[in-house]
């Protein structure tokens, strides 16, 4: 982990250099990148990892795995969509912006996603999928487009999962949602986890009923650094929050959340500093991915949400992750250096008088 940890801050180091103009130009060739990276794990894949998590979401070779492409694709997800929306403004810059100029927008940045969403779809990686949803919605969000396209599609969300929720716990929904809608048995699993947690305790839902206990157990200041007294599968990567509970109880587990926020505010004060409309749109895509994959990894080890395998960023293990993460980082360091680079001329140069002198008559 120190290994990858090193080798993401060398790459975000190399990140920060980059200029807009670079960035902009390399941004489609990163995205073209990303899928085909990302078709890489339904070929070269372990069949006992996919028969164990249920999705192809890791390039293996052999028995050794290597590396999960959808991690690394998020970062270039954020920058083309973030390049389609400002070369959207720049088209209608000036103009009286229509429902029909937002909808064309939310096509446009829908071309880039459906790709993306495809391979995860082959891939069976719910998760991962829903990472890329936030971004894609955060992004739109702020790109403008009218509350008279945003609010129908927020209630036919909230009304589609209502209906799926009382498919589900309705008598043969379970199996009706299996067999002709060909819904994976491990996430059907993961949502009766999610629902009842400790009815299926020893079998199904062993995962998330010994995590909960874990962070019970840990009470408000925790049972002591590196105490493990329940077994917590995966607990060093997807199930990291429950270490945390554990050890250091309610205060560090809230400890750790306020250093998420603390950094979260960091990334919005730099991304308000900047008046560069693409690194704005790239800091809010970054920001849309670390709160969801916060609030995702949390909620689910305590029992709000379903688990999904969304790793804790910066904490939980992982190369990929990890990496990702730093590069984020990077772009975000790249933002806050070109934005003090243009500061320093209007605020260094000393003011200069002009003196005449007058020879004597």
């Amino acid at each position: 982990q120190l290994a990858w940890i090193g080798v993401g801050c060398v790459i975000c180091l190399i990140v920060t250099i980059f200029s807009t103009k670079f960035l902009w130009k390399i941004t489609p060739f990163l995205y073209l990148l990303g899928l085909i990276l990302m078709v890489l794990p339904l070929i070269f894949y372990n069949p006992n990892l996919v028969a164990s998590t249920g999705a192809k979401n890791w390039v293996a070779y052999g028995n050794i795995t290597l590396f999960q492409p959808s991690e690394f694709m998020k970062i270039p997800f954020i920058l083309m969509l973030s390049r389609s929306i400002v070369r959207f403004l720049q088209r209608n810059k000036g103009r009286e912006r229509w429902l029909r100029q937002d909808w064309l927008l939310i096509l446009e940045l829908m071309i880039y996603t459906i790709p993306v969403f495809a391979l995860l779809a082959l891939q069976q990686d719910l998760g991962t999928a829903l990472v890329f949803l936030a971004i894609f919605a955060g992004l739109v969000l702020i790109s403008g487009v009218s509350w008279k396209i945003i609010l129908p599609v927020v209630l036919f969300i909230v009304g589609g999962l209502a209906g799926f929720l009382f498919l589900f716990l309705s008598e043969g929904g379970r199996a009706f949602l299996h067999q002709q809608l060909r819904m994976p048995t491990y996430q059907i699993n993961r949502i009766l986890a999610w629902l009842n947690p400790f009815d299926y305790a020893q079998t199904t839902t062993y995962q998330q009923a010994q995590g909960q206990l874990a962070i019970a157990s840990g009470g408000v200041s925790g049972q002591g650094f590196n105490v493990s007294n329940l077994l917590v599968p995966v607990r060093e990567s997807d199930m990291i929050f429950t270490v945390i509970a554990e050890d250091f109880g309610f205060v560090g587990s809230l400890a750790l959340l306020i250093l998420h926020v603390f950094l979260i505010y960091r990334i919005l004060k730099i991304t308000l500093q900047s008046n560069n409309q693409f690194y704005t749109y790239i800091s809010i895509g970054f920001i849309m991915m670390l709160v969801f994959h916060i609030f995702e990894n949390v909620g689910a080890v305590t029992g709000l949400l379903p688990l999904t395998g969304i790793p804790l960023p910066f904490i939980s293990q992982g190369g990929s992750s990890i990496i990702s993460n730093l590069i984020g980082v990077g772009l975000v360091l790249s933002i806050y250096n070109h934005s003090s680079k243009k500061k320093e001329p209007e605020e260094g140069v000393p003011i200069r008088k002009k003196v005449v002198l007058k020879r004597a008559q």
